[in-house]
C-alpha cells in the first residue's frame, strides 16, 4: 500500500469560509463613530484632513473624537485636544434634531479658546 502525497484541502475551504462569514459580520460593527443624523445640504466633499472631530448627539451630548465629555470639560479641553491632533482644525458635526443654541454655544466655546478654523459637516443632498 502506497502513501497517499495529497493535501486534503475541503477542511481548509470550510474553515476559510466560517472566518470569512465571520469578519463580514463583524466588520460593519466595528465601523467607530457616535450614531447622528447630519443635516442634509447642496455640499461640496473636502479633501481629508487630520483634524479633531467633535460631535453633538441627539440628546445634547458632546463627544470628541468617540470619548463623551460634559460641556465643563470641553470647554477646559478642547484645545489642548485640538492642539495634540496637530492643530488641523476641528469638525463639527451635530444631529439635525440638536437646537440651534447648543451648537452655537459649542463653537462659542471653541472660538473663545483661539480654534478659528471650525468645519460644520453635513450629508449631500440627493440630486432629483
Amino acid at each position: 500500500m502506497g502513501v497517499n502525497g495529497e493535501i486534503n484541502v475541503v477542511s481548509l475551504i470550510d474553515v476559510m469560509m466560517l472566518l470569512m462569514i465571520i469578519f463580514m459580520i463583524t466588520a460593519p460593527m466595528m465601523q467607530g463613530g457616535v450614531d447622528i443624523s447630519l443635516p442634509t445640504a447642496q455640499v461640496q466633499p473636502l479633501e481629508p484632513k487630520s483634524g479633531l472631530v467633535v460631535t453633538l448627539d441627539k440628546d445634547g451630548r458632546i463627544f470628541v473624537d468617540k470619548t463623551s465629555l460634559t460641556f465643563a470639560e470641553f470647554e477646559g479641553s478642547i484645545k489642548a485636544l485640538s492642539d495634540k491632533k496637530g492643530g488641523g482644525g476641528v469638525y463639527l458635526s451635530a444631529d439635525q434634531r440638536v437646537p440651534y443654541g447648543q451648537v452655537v454655544r459649542v463653537v462659542a466655546a471653541m472660538k473663545a479658546r483661539g480654534i478659528t478654523e471650525v468645519g460644520l459637516v453635513a450629508e449631500p443632498e440627493e440630486k432629483r
